[in-house]
């Protein structure tokens, strides 16, 4: 066997120390990989959904996009994580109306702010729901509001917390149909709607997929949805524009986001792996299943979304001086 000198040991030790750092180094430069952090826990409907949209887009790029969740502090863990990666398409977030729109608005403190982000692409968005027990003597719109008016105490109707899409829609609905509303705060859609089931809550904006099956066994009633349309699957419950009030329109979304300062044409390359995603049937039956409509298009798409947000929200979060840590 050759011997090996000292010096030849001291560069075979050195090589192999350097070896796994300079690889991701070279992984980064060639772009072999793109990740898209999902700034929620693992088993979600977002989760699931990213992990469909990044198979697909990864046929389309020819590139490895994996998913990776960085849940925390309401989205802003995955949020600030991606607002500081590289600004090279690598590192994309899977965004929506809480962690940036509603989390830009309401906290003062946050650790990124809308400008740190570039629009990739838009992908979808649900409405809320008008949901009353069927116990409740309104069969529509019009019936609930002369029903809420006619009571001598609030209506008490469930959020996801402060400042949540929910919350927000609750004391928009009160001012524009004219009667008063408490919120009461729940962790979670189950416990919220379990509430609504036992006729301790009044009133839900639980997303239709949510509440369906009890709508369907007589539990409770959806009045109407907040979308600006009907829903395909959903085709008998109005609209609450077409029932009188078209500033209730609204809905939560998700989208995808880069760092700002990504190059233009890696941002068009992403935007269209992200629609021809959108359009595969197998992903439109999981929207369906979720309640949920494929929302497309340019990255401009986006940025008009995050404006109507700012709109909408604005000044709901400013008159009720609403601010969270």
């Amino acid at each position: 066997m050759p011997r090996i000198s000292r010096r030849q040991a001291t560069a075979l030790i050195a090589g192999a120390l350097a070896a796994p750092l300079g690889a991701p180094a070279i992984v980064r430069a060639r772009g072999s990989q793109i990740f898209i952090i999902v700034p929620y826990a693992p088993g979600g409907s977002i989760d699931s959904l990213m992990r469909s949209i990044a198979k697909v887009m990864a046929e389309s790029l020819d590139q490895p996009v994996l998913v990776d969740n960085k849940p925390g502090a309401n989205g802003i863990v995955g949020s600030q994580y991606v607002a500081r990666a590289p600004k090279d398409g690598s590192v994309l977030l899977a965004g929506g109306t809480g962690p940036i729109s509603l989390n830009v608005l309401l906290r003062k403190n946050l650790p990124y702010k809308l400008e740190d982000f570039a629009s990739v692409a838009m992908l979808c968005n649900g409405p809320l729901s008008l949901t009353v027990n069927a116990r409740t003597p309104a069969t529509d719109v019009k019936s609930f509001v002369a029903y809420a008016k006619g009571r001598d105490k609030p209506l008490f109707y469930a959020t996801l917390g402060p400042g949540s899409v929910t919350h927000l829609f609750g004391i928009m609905m009160g001012k524009s149909m004219g009667f008063a509303v408490t919120e009461v705060a729940y962790r979670n859609n189950p416990a919220s709607i379990m509430e609504t089931l036992s006729g301790e809550c009044d009133l839900n904006f639980a997303t239709p997929a949510a509440v369906i099956e009890h709508a369907r066994g007589g539990q409770l009633r959806i009045l109407a949805v907040s979308s600006d349309k009907r829903m395909a699957t959903l085709p008998e419950i109005p609209t609450l524009a077409e029932s009188g009030y078209p500033d209730l329109t609204a809905s939560f979304w998700t989208a995808l986001h880069a760092p700002a300062g990504t190059p233009r044409d890696v941002i068009a390359r992403l935007n269209a792996a992200a629609n021809a995603a959108m359009q595969k049937p197998e992903i439109a039956k999981q929207l369906e299943t979720d309640g949920l409509m494929v929302d497309t298009g340019a990255p401009e798409r986006l940025d008009a979304q995050l404006t109507k947000d700012a709109a909408l929200w604005g000044p709901v979060i400013k008159a009720q001086n609403i601010v969270l840590e």
